[in-house]
């Protein structure tokens, strides 16, 4: 792969105000995705990745944008021997990754008639690094388990690894 960016699109049937709560709220995050977040959503706020008590803080960890209902824009969260543990990566893979430089993150959220045109751009990636090969397999899991819940109000079960 020769790009920097990972991009995936879709259509879900929700509000742009539904999909930025779903997006940012704590209780919704953590039922499709296993994380909440701690930040007050406005850019430049730090942001906490909270996964399973977990915490991973890091200076570099921050809101770009937050456009309620637009756009929501940050930081990828620091690789740490902890996090790695405990989502079972090897030694050698987490060093990939921790060796990698810090990516961002971006949801653009457009209306679409009844539906809510979705679009997650995964930038300042390694073209050839191992966060752009976890995240072309994480992403399209992840998004699906979202506009599950949004339209069923049940997320997806996590994916057999």
């Amino acid at each position: 792969m020769d790009s920097d960016s990972f991009v995936y699109t879709t259509y879900i049937r929700t509000t742009p105000d539904e999909l930025w709560k779903a997006l940012t709220d704590p209780e919704l995050t953590r039922r499709y995705w296993g994380v909440a977040f701690e930040t007050e959503w406005t850019a430049g706020s730090p942001m906490v990745w909270n996964e399973g008590g977990r915490r991973t803080a890091d200076p570099e960890q921050v809101v770009l944008a937050a456009e309620p209902g637009r756009l929501l824009s940050y930081t990828w969260h620091t690789f740490t021997p902890a996090w790695a543990e405990a989502v079972g990566l090897d030694r050698a893979v987490y060093e990939r990754l921790a060796a990698e430089p810090r990516s961002r993150v971006t949801f653009a959220i457009e209306p679409s008639g009844d539906m809510v045109e979705l679009t997650v751009r995964h930038g300042d990636l390694k073209p050839d690094g191992t966060i752009r090969e976890l995240i072309g397999e994480g992403w399209p899991a992840l998004i699906a388990s979202l506009k599950s819940l949004l339209e069923t109000g049940e997320e997806l079960p996590e994916p057999a690894r």
